[in-house]
């Protein structure tokens, strides 16, 4: 491999019938920025009619993780001192590709391994073959930024068992890979040990055939025997009374989520929850990514967003000070606002 391919945001090269995409900025845990999606984009649309490629896969450089999401600070930076149009640009092309990946027509084998979150599981967990480790951390954080989960992570979280996808959309919670696998976040656990393996084997093996070689039955999770108090908690009409049945529900977990939850920006857990059961009436993945669209441009647009990345990413006081400061002074209104056709300057579509 070459200095110039080594430096690259996203190292492309084909191993056999494979063809690999490593997201490569380790330092930076692999975030996602404008001409890595760019490249991501232009090699699926070559390597869809390339007859020489039966698989691609996609896996991280580095130690930490797959991707941490997109680069939240040059979004913080276009929403503070811009006029967001570079971050609108962004979320249109990445958007559009967590849509091809979806519809990918070749086994696009995701290496979930380490920490995948946001963007991250834009880019692996619309894919057909999700792999997942001992190590996988598996997050839709958005609501701690003053943001709403994107990048399909609605639509995905709204067809979780239950109520499961509403408790890890509010609270912005991660799960291992027992977890991912019961909310449809992943499809198959292998030990990071056999990753390589598993790699090799693409080359000259069907992915179905090189996965089944190498799964194995992950370590038991912890969503499953809280189904009871997230289904009845979650199912709630509002966030505050979702907050009170947490709170009330004399479970530990439950009570550390309600204050989860309460810690989060109101705005965003009470559109995110809107989004999420938006999504579930939606019958698509295109149909959702265009709702999240028009969400995260009036999103952009608010104070939340700054501030949250402000507090959690740039200054790191964890103190982020939300406007308005309470879920009480959220109006159904100002939610509804979010959703509007004309919180977008233009609606998302897809080719």
């Amino acid at each position: 491999m070459t200095e110039q391919q080594t430096e690259a945001p996203v190292l492309v090269h084909v191993e056999g019938r494979a063809g690999h995409l490593v997201l490569n900025r380790p330092r930076a845990l692999n975030a996602l920025t404008h001409p890595m999606v760019r490249i991501l984009e232009s090699t699926l649309a070559a390597w869809a009619e390339d007859p020489a490629i039966d698989t691609v896969a996609l896996s991280g450089a580095g130690e930490r993780g797959l991707c941490a999401g997109g680069d939240i600070r040059t979004m913080h930076d276009d929403a503070r001192d811009g006029d967001g149009t570079a971050t609108e640009r962004f979320w249109w092309d990445e958007y559009r590709l967590n849509a091809r990946i979806a519809r990918f027509p070749k086994p696009y084998v995701a290496f979930m391994d380490g920490i995948v979150m946001g963007g991250g599981v834009g880019v692996s967990a619309h894919g057909g073959v999700r792999v997942v480790t001992e190590r996988s951390r598996v997050a839709m954080p958005e609501t701690g930024i003053g943001f709403v989960p994107d990048v399909g992570g609605t639509y995905l979280l709204s067809r979780a068992p239950g109520e499961l996808g509403t408790h890890l959309a509010l609270t912005g919670g991660s799960v291992g890979a027992a977890d991912a696998l019961l909310c449809g976040l992943a499809d198959h656990f292998v030990p990071s040990q056999r990753l390589e393996a598993l790699r090799a084997d693409l080359a000259t093996v069907p992915a179905a055939e090189a996965v089944r070689r190498h799964a194995a039955a992950p370590e038991a999770g912890v969503l499953a025997r809280a189904r009871t108090w997230i289904d009845h908690c979650y199912a709630a009409e509002t966030v505050e009374e979702i907050v009170r049945r947490l709170a009330d529900s004399g479970e530990p977990e439950a009570k550390e989520a309600a204050e989860t939850i309460l810690a989060k920006s109101p705005t965003s857990v009470k559109v995110t929850l809107e989004a999420v059961r938006r999504a579930r009436g939606l019958g698509s993945l295109e149909a959702v990514l265009a709702q999240e669209y028009r969400v995260s441009c009036v999103a952009l647009r608010r104070p939340d967003m700054v501030e949250g990345v402000r507090a959690q990413i740039v200054d790191k006081d964890r103190n982020p000070q939300w406007s308005p400061a309470t879920l009480e002074e959220v109006s159904a209104e100002t939610v509804a606002g979010f959703f509007a056709p004309r919180g977008a300057s233009r609606e998302l579509t897809f080719d």
